[in-house]
């Protein structure tokens, strides 16, 4: 009796943890965030000319990217800062210029609180810094750490100086309140870091006079009160199919303002959608269904071989708005350190504690399954290899968790897994034993 209270409490225990935990720590990636960096190139506190400053951001999240319409960083100024010029990116408003500047040299924003966003693909080479013009779209650092970096120059006049416990001039004074405009996300105030270097073009760094840094984490609870994906199951040896749970992401009718507006697939003809705009995507439209979520991830129990088993999974977009560019699958299962071979998908293992590999990324190719669109799915099949702890009762055969595009999906109660035949607690190597029993059975025969 007490070996069961105990196991209860740690089970309550580590629920609690879970619900309260998980909005400031990711167990998937828990080193990942956006950083943020302000480059001092030229600064000059005695004449107090304007600075000349690279900003930078870093998203260092192994899944998670911002997707269209992008980032838009902004800040609060401390002082009476002016935005001389810009270069890698635009603020949406000049603002009031009336006090500073001649009619011929107007500063490109005097707002208090700028908001900066990256310039689009094709701007003019004079324009354009190094890691700028994507339209604000930052990738995963697993998928391309190419592209998960943003950046821009600016020139600022009119500013204020620190005061060290000294009395004496340090540094211009930090802005506070950053905010990159994407939700979820909540950002640092600047501090102080050690100086390195900056990349100014294709072949060439410049040493760097000061450096501020902000970090932003994400908190999926932030993003949204709603989850955006659910998981179904099915195997080959069960004819039961465990469908997402009812009201997964919101249910039919819901007055709540983040739930989706759904279609039924019996209407005769394509319904009228909304159009998006290039600050605010549109809300979703979502076929009507129990679980009414955007995402659907199947996962099948296809085959069973003496020293392989077969894995399908179905990603099924439901948003009748959105197409899902450079999407990816997060997929957590013990026998993924076993994974023999993928069909269609990309695959990089998540190892995040020591050499503890049961966690996998899964995105498609290029040119042929990046895009997710509309109405549609991407489809793969792995082949992993039987281990010495695998077996297909207790659930063990489906994922622990599942994230797509960053968010994590509602899984179904354990209790409604599909079970195993009466009588068959393991199917592990099923045909040698098949084989075996008839070898046996033709000895008695012919004794």
């Amino acid at each position: 009796m007490e070996r069961f209270v105990f196991v209860l409490l740690v089970f309550l225990c580590n629920s609690s943890f879970r619900f309260t935990a998980t909005d400031a720590y990711d167990p998937v990636d828990p080193n990942g965030n956006i950083t943020i960096n302000w480059d001092f190139q030229v600064l000059n506190v005695k004449d107090m000319s304007p600075y000349t400053v690279m900003v930078s951001i870093h998203n260092y999240q192994m899944y998670r990217h911002i997707e269209h319409p992008g980032w838009r960083l902004s800040w609060n100024w401390t002082g009476k800062e002016v935005i001389w010029n810009t270069v890698g990116a635009e603020t949406t408003e000049q603002g009031d210029c009336s006090r500073v500047g001649a009619a011929n040299a107007r500063p490109h924003c005097c707002l208090r609180r700028p908001v900066m966003v990256d310039l689009p693909p094709g701007t003019p080479y004079n324009r354009q810094v190094a890691n700028c013009c994507r339209g604000g779209v930052l990738s995963s650092f697993v998928q391309n750490n190419l592209t998960s970096t943003a950046a821009f120059q600016m020139v600022v006049g009119e500013f204020a100086l620190a005061k060290d416990d000294g009395g004496g001039s340090m540094e211009p004074e930090k802005p506070w309140h950053f905010d990159i405009g994407v939700p979820g996300y909540t950002c640092s105030n600047a501090t102080t870091v050690a100086p390195t270097r900056v990349k100014v073009d294709k072949n060439r760094y410049e040493q760097v006079l000061l450096t501020w840094q902000v970090t932003c984490s994400y908190s999926q609870y932030r993003a949204s009160g709603v989850p955006s994906c659910c998981v179904s199951m099915s195997t080959f040896y069960s004819e039961t199919i465990v469908d997402c749970p009812r009201c997964s992401c919101a249910c039919q009718g819901s007055p709540t303002p983040t739930s989706p507006q759904c279609v039924s697939v019996d209407q005769p003809r394509t319904p009228a959608l909304p159009a998006s705009s290039d600050d605010e995507p549109a809300a979703p439209i979502v076929w009507c269904s129990e679980h009414m979520c955007p995402i659907r991830v199947h996962w099948h129990v296809k085959v069973n071989y003496r020293q392989y088993w077969r894995v399908k999974v179905t990603v099924s977009n439901y948003n009748l708005v959105k197409n899902y560019s450079d999407w990816n699958l997060v997929l957590q299962h013990p026998n993924l350190r076993s994974l023999t071979q993928l069909f269609s998908f990309n695959y990089k293992p998540l190892v995040e504690y020591g050499s503890f590999n049961d966690t996998g990324m899964f995105w498609g190719l290029r040119f042929y399954n990046e895009m997710l669109l509309q109405d549609g799915n991407v489809q793969t099949e792995m082949i992993l290899e039987k281990e010495s702890d695998f077996t297909y009762s207790g659930g063990w055969a489906f994922p622990r968790r599942v994230y797509f595009n960053g968010q994590e999906c509602v899984m179904p109660p354990a209790d409604q897994y599909p079970k195993l035949p009466n009588g068959a607690s393991e199917l592990r190597g099923s045909s040698l034993i098949a084989g075996n029993c008839l070898l046996l059975l033709f000895f008695f025969v012919l004794v």
